[in-house]
């Protein structure tokens, strides 16, 4: 073999190593991706499960304000359908989106539950509503944590995907830019919910 063909073989297996380690690479920060989402995952499922005690405690003093009970339990049902599809595809940029708007939908809703409270003594000095008070307050900055977390690892396989010549494995082998979990509507909905009882 002649010295151009031992230049082109040793070419050859350079760009191939630099191939499969970029596409190595892009595979590890997907896979990062999808477990910063399941930490999410977690903590969503803990909020879903304190809603329904959270209502039904509220239930007993507020039953004339059926209405906002029951926009908080749709909104839950929402959220929790977004979030089981987001489960399924970590990586499915329209399930993130998705998931994002349903929670911010029962962020308001949470939110016009407390202020809708505010005006019954009764509820504010009941021990169990302080409790999942608590609870869901804890819950809600555990959440806020993963989220970071999980933008975090969708920034880096973003700059990673994008950036050149990592860009041509991108999308040679079809690794599409990650949606964040970031807040999408008016300053109102982005407030967290506050919860004090």
């Amino acid at each position: 073999m002649s010295a151009i063909g031992w230049a082109l073989l040793t070419l050859g297996l350079v760009l191939l190593f630099w191939v499969v380690g970029t596409y190595n690479r892009l595979v590890r920060l997907r896979n990062a991706i999808g477990n910063a989402f399941g930490q999410i995952d977690v903590q969503l499922k803990r909020r879903y499960d304190l809603i329904p005690n959270l209502v039904e405690v509220a239930r007993k003093y507020l039953s004339h304000e059926a209405q906002t009970l029951e926009a908080v339990i749709s909104a839950r049902q929402q959220a929790r359908s977004a979030e089981q599809s987001a489960v399924a595809n970590p990586t499915n940029a329209g399930a993130i989106v998705a998931l994002a708007g349903a929670e911010q939908v029962l962020g308001g809703a949470l939110g016009r539950l407390f202020a809708v409270a505010e005006a019954y003594p009764e509820l504010k000095a009941d021990q169990t509503m302080r409790e999942l008070s608590e609870e869901l307050s804890s819950t809600e900055n555990r959440i806020g944590f993963a989220r970071q977390a999980y933008n975090d690892h969708v920034l880096e396989f973003n700059d990673a995907a994008a950036q050149f010549p990592t860009l041509i494995v991108a999308r040679l082998f079809n690794f599409p830019i990650q949606a964040m979990l970031a807040s999408t509507g008016s300053e109102v909905e982005r407030q967290a919910v506050k919860v004090t009882f």
